[in-house]
């Protein structure tokens, strides 16, 4: 199941970088006090109560500016409101109900999406209520009051945008055919990768990179087998934007992510692998999904018998951090080794549903920390009393231990590799939880 979309909109300067950290629980926005700081539409995973979504911090809306900047922010905003699933929109009590919330309030009407009024700075819930009622003026629902810099306010806000999640469905859930999302930058061939797949031109390809604006789902059938295979719009680093478009695909490509279960991260041989690539892959890997690096225009590279030895040793060091990603060389063009993929994506369908009994998990834990004593911290050493496996997609394991903050990051990753070494857990990430446990227990 994919998580719901919350985008966090409305004019520039009411707050909306602000609520944004606020929720997040970090400083991830560029918070300042000039209409048009946040450029760039920026995303974090929220937890509230039981529920999980994807916020979306969104640039101001101008409706009707000339301003080239605050007109591609415009497109961005209209771009948020029509991948989320939930809108809180943002308006501000000191500067009062301005013609310009009237406008963006009409533009979320037209979405048909659900929207949660915020009037944000409220510092005073007593004096100011007679100013936030003026909100109810706009026609689209109760105003909500908060004080964003206070963190005022959000337990209402928030009960009420997961109130219209929508239900998840057990037809989503029974839909258990292979979902793989195809990622990378603009033009390294993702759209060619889907169509030589596919036999025929379902998605425009052009030499234009970023021509694949929106993600598009394409079911193939091989081996009397159906895979649903997600095109996404290419991601460029900020620095190179020239297109407005190309900005906004950020936000698309997550969304797809979410949906699949497996990502496909296209790499251009001719340019190599980048620190984009890098950061790209990064979505794929916080969400513990599967993982095929498809190195595409391969047929444009000169070899010796060298190359795919030193390409891929260059992939292992730009993407230390998912080791575990499959790697395959193939060309759009040719067709050359594409077919190979569906084996590799069957493989890691098994891999991330993959089940391990605890008696047999438990042995290799125990050999493990006989091989290699755990860290221990001015005369207490880490004890790990026994690990089990809670979930799958991606495989996650509970340790139980004495003492959580022993548990050091390069214990974890030794004791991941020996749980790989016995099972494989090819092409999926692997997840662990640390559990406190006294000894009495």
């Amino acid at each position: 199941m994919s998580k719901p979309i919350v985008a966090v909109v409305g004019r520039p300067n009411v707050g909306k970088s602000t609520l944004f950290n606020s929720l997040c629980g970090q400083q991830i926005s560029i918070v300042k006090d000039t209409p048009g700081v946040t450029r760039d539409r920026i995303y974090a995973e929220v937890s509230w109560l039981n529920h999980n979504f994807t916020l979306i911090d969104t640039g101001g809306i101008e409706p009707d500016t000339g301003d080239i900047i605050l007109s591609q922010m415009r497109e961005q905003a209209e771009i948020a409101i029509e991948t989320a699933d939930v809108i809180i929109f943002m308006t501000d009590v000191k500067q009062g109900l301005v013609d310009s919330d009237s406008k963006v309030a009409d533009m979320l009407r037209r979405s048909h999406k659900p929207v949660v009024l915020v009037v944000n700075k409220v510092d005073s819930f007593e004096k100011m209520m007679p100013d936030v009622y003026e909100f109810y003026n706009l026609g689209i629902g109760e105003p909500f009051p908060i004080s964003a810099v206070n963190k005022l306010g959000f337990g209402e806000v928030l009960d009420e945008v997961v109130s219209h999640f929508p239900e998840s469905s057990d037809t989503e859930e029974e839909d258990d055919r292979p979902k793989v999302a195809i990622i990378g930058k603009p033009n390294v061939g993702k759209s060619s990768i889907v169509n030589k797949l596919l036999g025929k031109n379902r998605v425009i390809v052009s030499d234009i990179a970023g021509t694949t604006r929106d993600a598009i789902d394409t079911v193939i059938k091989y081996n009397d087998k159906e895979y649903v295979f997600i095109d996404t719009a290419g991601l460029r680093r900020k620095s190179k934007i020239k297109e407005d478009l190309e900005r906004f695909s950020i936000i698309r490509t997550v969304a797809a992510v979410e949906r699949a279960d497996i990502a496909v991260l296209v790499i251009d041989a001719t340019e190599g692998v980048t620190e984009q690539d890098a950061k790209i892959a990064g979505i794929a890997h916080e969400r513990g999904k599967g993982i095929i690096i498809a190195v595409n225009k391969w047929d444009d590279i000169e070899k010796d018998d060298k190359t795919i030895y030193e390409f891929t040793n260059k992939i292992k060091d730009t993407l230390s951090f998912m080791s575990y990603a499959e790697i395959i060389f193939v060309s759009a063009k040719t067709g050359q080794r594409l077919i190979k993929l569906y084996e590799m994506i069957d493989q890691i369908v098994d891999a991330q549903t993959m089940r391990i009994p605890t008696g047999v998990l438990n042995e290799i834990l125990t050999e493990a920390v006989a091989m290699k004593q755990p860290p221990s911290d001015k005369g207490k050493r880490l004890k790990i009393y026994y690990m089990t496996q809670v979930s799958v997609k991606p495989p996650t394991f509970v340790m139980f231990v004495n003492d959580v903050q022993l548990t050091h990051f390069s214990y974890t990753r030794y004791i991941e590799n020996r749980i790989r070494e016995s099972f494989g857990f090819r092409g999926t990430s692997i997840r662990f939880i640390n559990r406190e446990r006294k000894e009495k227990e």
